[in-house]
């Protein structure tokens, strides 16, 4: 998401183009709750607070947020992820449904049982259907 709202070359233009396609509802873009938190400080540091939370509202409405309860911190915290945010994206995305994960940082992924993607490559899997 940082790479979309951020317009972060080189990686815009492929997290655009699955951005579109969450517009279009061809997909179902989720995001966690902790995601706009983070999303929120790292863009408020680049631009105005206020131009941060319209890229927020906007991409918002393209999106569905899951849950994040106390089972999915409790699970995060109990978790072998060496990064405590990681595990509450992956076990929120578990709790929600999800098919898979698309991030740059597959790498932190390695124990998912969803299938983990990078934009590009979620891309190609596209194309190849």
């Amino acid at each position: 998401m940082l790479d979309l709202l951020g317009e972060r070359k080189p990686f815009y233009e492929s997290i655009a183009k699955i951005a579109s396609l969450g517009e279009k509802e061809v997909l179902t873009l989720v995001v966690s709750p902790i995601s706009y938190a983070t999303l929120n400080y790292f863009l408020s540091k680049f631009e105005n607070s206020k131009k941060a939370r319209e890229k927020l509202r906007k991409f918002n409405v393209i999106s569905e947020i899951c849950s994040l309860d106390a089972q999915t911190i409790e699970k995060g915290l109990n978790s072998s992820f060496k990064d405590f945010e990681d595990a509450l994206q992956y076990f929120s995305a578990i709790e929600s449904g999800c098919e898979l994960i698309i991030t740059r940082n597959g790498k932190d992924f390695k124990k998912s049982l969803l299938p983990v993607m990078s934009p590009d490559e979620f891309l190609n899997s596209l194309v190849k259907k």
